[in-house]
């Protein structure tokens, strides 16, 4: 993931404090293995909340009498996670991520109690919220404490831990998570993991005051302040605000398609757009070559692959018949091959091929979601779609790791957290806006009677495979996009 020296900014990244020292360890030697299992245990515990949540919610709803808000459990987590990104790159760039890291952690802990013992449904979508900002503040001061905390060298290595740390809870958070829900109800889903939060605290925080705590000392940049100072960019976080509302105000508007939701959705825009544009770095749309590059190509990347992604199992489920179960399995072999994407792109003799890496990445992803119709065909094996995402989420793995190191080589030490919190804004948005798309395209042709089949009958009454096609194809020209995008990582050389 990381070169010798960053690619076209004419800035040196300033060594890990331990960097000289510990040039030849890995992430699990001495000097870094309590650092290491601290922060990739914060890592694997969101990824299991993550999965998990998705089985409890339907019964929590139902529970609460909330399921006309069902969608507002998401979108808050969503929402709120974008201002805390935000927020988590000023916090991290003036005092150093130790702050902000701590802070997620105790919000989405907080977050999670709150859900779990809400007896509304409005007070569980809170506690979704707080949880969002919490995990916001969280993924960002992570990235910070990577590029702080070790050396380039080791930095791949630690990026391809955090990508298998999504593994087992791919596979087993469903199954867990819907057992725990039967037998104690989903309640312990939410309330069960702060406890297993404070092992990895205690493993990680005191390796992290002592490896990257604090301002980054002479920080010039613009927009940074000395050592010691404690001011934030008012502005950021104003755009950082409106950029949180403009997406809520947008996902109310397309929880309700009347022309009522008009008004919220062009007040949504309204605020989202300059939001976008004063916080991604500039060019990004216009994939600048260097840093917006690298930033717009994981928006590309991960909106166009989750977007796809979100309909597979419903077009297993009603188009080929298959069990909820076995649709879910057809796409869990993924989680290996993008942790064997994500170590591959870590090894040191692959460096030099990097950029050529991420292309053949972008074009798997293309092909993976370009195959996903022939599924809609009876005399198609269902096998095809679970082989497939596979090698899909094998080009997932090659590029999501290395967009995340190339970002730190490209950013100044003081511009870490802001351009980190970037990255993240970028998948984040992408996700929501192209799954509104696909939605959208998907509910024009026909996806709502799709939605309510559980069957498939032998005349096809029902079927409208078409629904799918008009999700799936979009989506694999997104993903080419993303594959030229590969071609201007490199700035330009003077």
């Amino acid at each position: 993931m990381a070169d010798s020296e960053p690619r076209g900014t004419g800035v040196t990244q300033s060594p890990a404090p331990s960097a000289v020292a510990d040039g030849e360890q890995s992430v699990l030697s001495r000097s870094y293995r309590g650092l290491s299992i601290g922060i990739v245990s914060v890592v694997l515990l969101i990824a299991f909340e993550a999965m998990a949540v998705g089985t409890a919610m339907p019964v929590a709803a139902r529970e609460l009498d909330g399921i006309s808000a069902y969608g507002f459990a998401f979108s808050a987590y969503f929402t709120t996670s974008l201002f805390g990104m935000v927020l988590a790159g000023q916090w991290a760039d003036r005092r150093g991520p130790l702050g902000a890291l701590t802070a997620g952690i105790g919000g989405f802990a907080a977050g999670l109690v709150l859900s779990g013992t809400a007896g509304t449904m409005w007070l569980f979508v809170l506690g979704r919220a707080v949880q969002g900002l919490g995990g916001g503040l969280v993924i960002v001061a992570l990235y910070v404490v990577v590029g702080r905390a070790y050396p380039e060298r080791l930095r791949p290595s630690i990026m391809a831990a955090f990508a298998a740390s999504w593994v087992i809870p791919s596979v087993v958070g469903p199954l867990a998570s819907g057992a725990v829900t039967e037998q104690l109800g989903w309640r312990w889903v939410f309330v069960g993991i702060p406890v297993l939060v404070v092992l990895p605290l205690g493993l990680a925080l005191p390796q992290i005051r002592r490896k990257a705590s604090g301002p980054v000392e002479g920080a010039g940049a613009e927009g940074a302040v000395a050592p010691g100072g404690s001011s934030f960019d008012r502005r950021r976080i104003r755009l950082a605000f409106g950029i949180s509302l403009g997406a809520g105000l947008l996902q109310y508007a397309a929880q309700d398609l009347r022309w009522g939701s008009l008004v919220p959705a062009v007040v949504g825009v309204g605020l989202l757009v300059p939001a976008v544009l004063g916080l991604l770095p500039r060019g990004t749309y216009r994939a600048v070559r260097g840093l917006p590059s690298v930033v717009l190509l994981r928006g590309v990347a991960a909106g166009s692959f989750v977007a796809a992604e979100s309909f597979v199992p419903l077009m297993l489920v009603t188009q080929r018949g298959l069990s909820p179960t076995l649709a879910g399995f057809s796409l869990a072999a993924g989680g290996g091959t993008w942790a064997l994407g994500s170590w591959v792109q870590a090894r040191a003799r692959v460096e030099p091929y990097r950029e050529r890496l991420m292309t053949v990445g972008m074009v798997l992803v293309a092909a993976a979601i370009t195959t996903l119709p022939g599924a809609l065909i009876d005399s198609v094996p269902v096998w095809t779609v679970a082989v497939a995402w596979a090698f899909g989420c094998f080009g997932m793995g090659l590029v999501i790791s290395s967009t995340s190191v190339l970002l730190l080589q490209l950013s100044a030490p003081e511009q870490a957290g802001t351009n980190s919190a970037a990255l993240q804004m970028s998948d984040g948005l992408s996700n929501a806006l192209l799954l509104a798309a696909g939605g959208a395209a998907f509910a024009a042709l026909g996806g709502g009677a799709v939605a309510h089949t559980t069957t498939t009958t032998a005349s096809g009454a029902g079927s409208h495979p078409a629904a799918f096609v008009a999700v799936f194809l979009p989506m694999a020209g997104v993903a080419l996009v993303g594959a030229w995008v590969t071609t201007r990582l490199r700035a330009a050389t003077p």
